[in-house]
């Protein structure tokens, strides 16, 4: 095998990982999220969970597994149209209210509830709503700005 192969195959490689990866985050039930912030909850009462997200550029929203929903508690906010990679086309739940917390960033969106996941998706909204960066090389995000979030209003 040549050299010239040896990196073709290396690259290719990388490739197919590209724009997807692994990191920790933590969703919680924004009404107890609220309820905490003006005192009315104790904060071992707000419904929160760990789960492992895969970072994907190519995916639009967020998406949670639906044990993770029920655990949650978060409402029902109507059905969407879900169009996989490979073509699939289903109709899904989504739910509202769901506190996101990544990296020290936190918001509040509406996801869509997979049956079989176990881990949840993190699509485009997600990550330029809290102005990450992604770095498929090293397969990590970062803040464009890291003492705050910057948002284009033109």
């Amino acid at each position: 095998m040549t050299v010239k192969t040896k990196v073709r195959r290396a690259v290719k490689n990388k490739d197919d990982t590209m724009g997807r990866f692994s990191v920790d985050l933590e969703l919680a039930n924004n009404d107890d999220v609220a309820l905490f912030r003006r005192g009315l909850l104790a904060a071992d009462q707000v419904r929160r969970v760990k789960v492992r997200g895969v970072v994907d550029t190519g995916a639009t929203r967020l998406v949670i597994p639906a044990a993770v929903a029920k655990q949650l508690g978060v409402p029902k906010a109507g059905k969407i149209n879900a169009r996989y990679a490979d073509g699939r086309k289903r109709v899904r739940e989504l739910v509202d209210g769901v506190h996101l917390e990544l990296l020290g960033r936190s918001s509040v969106f509406k996801a869509a509830v997979e049956p079989k996941r176990d881990s949840a998706l993190i699509g485009a909204i997600v990550l330029e709503d809290l102005d990450f960066l992604v770095d498929p090389m090293l397969q990590r995000l970062y803040p464009r700005d890291p003492k705050m979030i910057v948002s284009e209003l033109e």
